[in-house]
């Protein structure tokens, strides 16, 4: 699996011949991104930054678009997404928090959340987490110091902040990893990882440019 992250909150996830977009920016946002070509879309907020299929479609290619909570198989991909709050915007809006496995690692990629008081029940049903995105921003989704200690308190593998540099407050990073007390760690291109190298992996900071 080949993970790579550009802009806000795009990420996209490569696996064999299938790829999935997560967020990419619309063309009425004031942030842009490079086109590409995917077999599924999921879309967590209904904002411009984060709901631009029209990016993740090239040519004849039309991808399967997620947009809400509920259910989904697609392509050999189980998908479920979770109802939360999100103000980013100025306007409270419903925020899907996607859960998904690929290749038998389970990712939770928690959108413009700004709220972290998840209910229990689907704490539950979302489960155990190798790898989580989190909001880092602040500026209607978590602030630094928060989004660090709602990853962690998931246990995960790795953690993955997204929606700062361009967005949001302007040292949300430097705070996050100053929180992790990891002020050391060095961005990478792209994430290639199976399940086998999240052994021994606590709550470890990948942070993809």
């Amino acid at each position: 699996m080949i993970i790579t992250y550009d802009n806000i909150q795009t990420v996209k996830i490569n696996q064999g011949n299938i790829t999935v977009a997560i967020n990419p920016p619309s063309k009425k946002s004031n942030f842009s991104s490079t086109s590409f070509g995917s077999d599924i879309v999921l879309i967590t907020t209904n904002h411009p930054d984060l709901n631009g299929v029209e990016t993740a479609t090239r040519n004849d290619q039309t991808p399967v678009v997620i947009d809400g909570p509920g259910e989904y198989e697609v392509k050999g991909f189980f998908i479920r997404g979770f109802p939360t709050k999100t103000n980013y915007g100025g306007k409270e809006k419903i925020n899907t928090v996607y859960s998904l496995n690929v290749e038998g690692i389970n990712i939770l990629f928690t959108g413009a959340i700004s709220d972290t008081n998840i209910p229990n029940e689907i704490k539950e049903e979302i489960g155990e987490v190798d790898i989580i995105f989190v909001p880092i921003g602040g500026d209607g989704v978590l602030e630094a110091e928060e989004a660090y200690d709602f990853a962690a308190k998931r246990e995960p593998g790795i953690i993955i902040p997204i929606h700062y540099g361009q967005v949001g407050q302007k040292d949300s990073l430097k705070r996050f990893l100053k929180e992790a007390g990891e002020d050391g760690i060095k961005p990478v291109e792209k994430l290639v990882i199976k399940k086998k190298d999240l052994e021994g992996k606590e709550s470890d900071i990948v942070i993809l440019k």
